[in-house]
């Protein structure tokens, strides 16, 4: 089984503003509303791929409301626990002439610390050894730093596998407890190992001196440059695919529930890489956070080209 955690899930707008511009006036010309969050794009897209999994989530107030009835009325099992305030409500801005996305993220209600460690215990007593937990997105206002870590050591214990998909100070601390597979992309990867994250055979060097340091595996999502799989049979580079971009929102979620589902299905490293890369590319050909369409995944699957990095 597949747990996705999304400690500060949100209601995303996507604006369609072509032309965008600070400091002036803008006109939408566009909007959509998704329910989101990391983990919660990752059991979007785990679903499209015919897999089941249970998103763990905190919600709040009316907002939370309609995060927990589309996830219940899309199929997906839910384990929440619910605190007072509002779940935060997300604007992003995709510019198709310039090709551009800008994120206006608010913060989200704050989180006690024993509703935390309720919901952890609650996932640690449904763990199974093999199942799959997946760590991502931000931590809601005023959480510990070290959270993902303590997380990380707890679910470990159980015999599960972590994934961990974060960034800055939680991804930095979540890495002592040596989690499965982390997927940082390369600017936050440059700025946790302080090199140039322009710089491909530095970001491969830095990989490996995580997994040196005991990390299973370590995805680098580089973008428009590809992506390298660094893992125990050996590391891999693949090409970007050349597809049509709507929207990045969601495109490295789509890569995790691809590395996810890959793991549940005991499929091989190219295979891995291959669907993990098509996952990527359909899901920026999509407006907001939609999840890929399964048979455009499987055919760009065919078209990723791989190299030994």
């Amino acid at each position: 089984m597949i747990y996705t955690v999304t400690l500060n899930p949100a209601i995303d707008k996507t604006a369609v503003i072509s032309g965008f511009c600070a400091g002036t006036l803008n006109r939408i010309e566009s909007l959509r509303e998704d329910v989101g969050g990391k983990g919660i794009n990752v059991s979007r897209c785990l679903l499209a791929l015919g897999e089941k999994s249970t998103a763990a989530v905190i919600l709040a107030g009316g907002a939370g409301r309609k995060c927990r009835e589309y996830l219940e009325g899309a199929g997906i099992s839910v384990l929440c626990e619910e605190v007072p305030g509002e779940t935060r409500t997300n604007l992003k801005i995709a510019d198709p002439v310039r090709g551009e996305n800008t994120d206006i993220n608010e913060p989200g209600p704050e989180v006690p610390e024993e509703v935390l460690a309720r919901l952890r215990e609650r996932i640690a007593e449904k763990l199974c050894p093999g199942d799959t937990v997946i760590l991502s997105g931000s931590l809601p206002r005023g959480a510990d730093k070290g959270l993902y870590a303590a997380w990380c050591a707890r679910f470990s214990a159980c015999g599960a596998r972590v994934i961990l998909d974060a960034d800055g100070e939680a991804l930095r601390l979540g890495l002592k407890e040596k989690p499965w597979l982390i997927k940082p992309n390369h600017e936050e990867l440059a700025a946790l190992a302080e090199v140039d994250a322009k710089d491909p055979a530095a970001l491969l060097r830095a990989g490996e001196a995580l997994r040196a340091a005991g990390v299973g595996r370590v995805v680098i999502s580089r973008g428009g440059e590809g992506a390298i799989f660094l893992t125990e049979e050996g590391s891999f580079s693949a090409d970007p695919l050349s597809v049509p971009v709507k929207s990045t929102v969601g495109a490295g979620d789509s890569m995790v529930a691809a590395l996810a589902f890959a793991a549940e299905r005991g499929l091989d490293p190219e295979a891995t890489v291959r669907l993990a890369m098509a996952m990527g590319a359909a899901s920026v050909m999509l407006p907001g956070t939609d999840a890929p369409d399964v048979e455009c995944v499987h055919r760009l699957c065919g078209e990723v080209r791989m190299n030994l990095a």
